[in-house]
């Protein structure tokens, strides 16, 4: 098989989360230590910092993994889900993994992994760990899937633990509240392992605290610390002053990169404790250059200037607050909102959250999860969102850009997938 091939038996042969939701959800780490076995324990080869949240992981992983980068460190990481190609899932210092190596995983270990039956996520996760393994990494920076205790990645004992926040979604997996999402997340805290919680509520920090006295491991607070003295937004970046970085700048411009700035910053000194060696201008160059160092997309990003439009994969309460206040904030004549969602999220909290003024263009990417574009704009309709339906992301997008004045604004997002389909149309 070629690459494309590859891929395509990845896709059909084992069930994928991203694809079609609950049914290709496997709980439970069994799958997961079987392919370790199989694959000689790749994991233990390196150094791990394992990362778990409702939002901003991404942000909080690709950060690290570009300040570990320029301090000279050889960097893994490994995400989910990807929005373009499969092989961003997979990155060594910003580069994807090769095509040829994801054949020649695939031709090798078909024989051995097959008879496993493992999910899409648990195949892919131990492709990235051999890899990280075959190519000597001396850290890789692991981005759980879905949760935290029965997350296929937990078979990690890493360096630190990272939680960057807990909020509403796959509730029907992690629980209906609060607290309950916080006992899963919290699962990746391991015995005298570190941890850092980027954002605390009273309903999740007696959870962290108690998991932290059961496993003994030091807990801390990031956002309680008042690390970022000072924040401003200068030329659609963020501008931070701390007690040690005076004017790091910040490329991610989302006003939820402010928290997460705040978990990467009180992470790196947990690390810094651990021996890691860390220089200032690691810090600076990788908080500045944190896209083209690592490849990150969908955050907050302008892809196109006029009329402005930006792509953001916020999908949940949590992190479609942090949108509609940054839309509060932005300057237009007329806001144009393209819109489609996952049919797993709670899709009426989402709704009841998004601005009744903008004009919406209502649509599904192009999987079996996506809700249809019809039923979005009925449910949209009993919140005062008026807008016409489209049967394709482009299709969408094209209409939002003829429609839109070179003062207007255009957004894009609700979903990952939305996003992934909308991105090609500008890069």
């Amino acid at each position: 098989m070629n690459y494309n091939e590859t891929v395509e038996y990845l896709y059909n042969q084992l069930p994928v989360f991203q694809n079609i939701g609950g049914t290709a959800y496997k709980e439970g780490l069994d799958n997961s230590l079987k392919l370790d076995t199989m694959l000689d324990y790749p994991h233990t080869k390196y150094r791990t910092i394992h990362i778990a949240g409702t939002n901003g992981k991404g942000s909080t992983s690709h950060l690290l993994a570009a300040i570990l980068q320029q301090a000279g460190y050889k960097v893994g990481l490994y995400t989910s889900p990807h929005l373009i190609d499969f092989r961003e899932r997979i990155r060594i210092d910003g580069k994807k993994i090769t095509e040829q190596y994801v054949v020649e995983f695939v031709k090798n270990h078909r024989k051995q992994f097959e008879p496993i039956y493992p999910s899409f996520f648990e195949l892919t996760m131990s492709m990235a760990f051999r890899f990280f393994a075959d190519e000597k990494v001396d850290i890789a920076i692991i981005e759980t899937g879905l949760g935290g205790r029965l997350d296929s990645t937990n078979i990690i004992t890493p360096d630190l633990s990272v939680i960057t926040n807990i909020s509403f979604d796959h509730i029907q997996y992690l629980g209906s509240s609060l607290e309950k999402i916080a006992e899963e997340k919290a699962g990746i805290i391991k015995t005298g392992v570190p941890v850092v919680i980027g954002e605390t509520t009273p309903q999740t920090k007696d959870v962290f605290i108690k998991k932290s006295d059961e496993t003994k491991s030091p807990i801390v607070f990031a956002d309680q610390k008042n690390i970022i003295l000072s924040e401003n937004r200068v030329n659609g970046k963020w501008i931070f002053d701390t007690k040690e970085y005076l004017n790091l700048e910040c490329e991610l411009a989302g006003d939820a990169q402010v928290k997460n700035a705040a978990t990467v910053l009180a992470s790196l000194e947990i690390l810094k404790n651990k021996g890691y060696n860390i220089p200032a201008n690691a810090v600076y160059n990788g908080f500045a250059h944190v896209t083209s160092l690592t490849g990150l997309m969908g955050r907050w990003q302008i892809v196109q200037q006029t009329p402005k439009v930006v792509c953001d994969t916020a999908h949940n309460v949590g992190g479609i607050e942090y949108i509609v206040h940054q839309l509060n904030e932005e300057r237009y004549h007329h806001l144009h909102i393209v819109l489609g969602m996952a049919n797993d999220k709670d899709i009426s909290k989402v709704l009841a959250l998004l601005p009744k003024h903008a004009i919406y263009y209502f649509t599904k990417a192009n999987i079996s999860r996506a809700l249809n574009e019809k039923e979005l704009q009925y449910q949209a309709e009993t919140f005062e969102l008026q807008g016409n339906t489209f049967t394709s992301v482009k299709e969408a997008v094209n209409t939002a850009l003829s429609n839109a004045q070179p003062d207007d604004f255009v957004f894009i997002g609700g979903s990952n997938f939305i996003v992934g389909e909308a991105l090609p149309l500008f890069l």
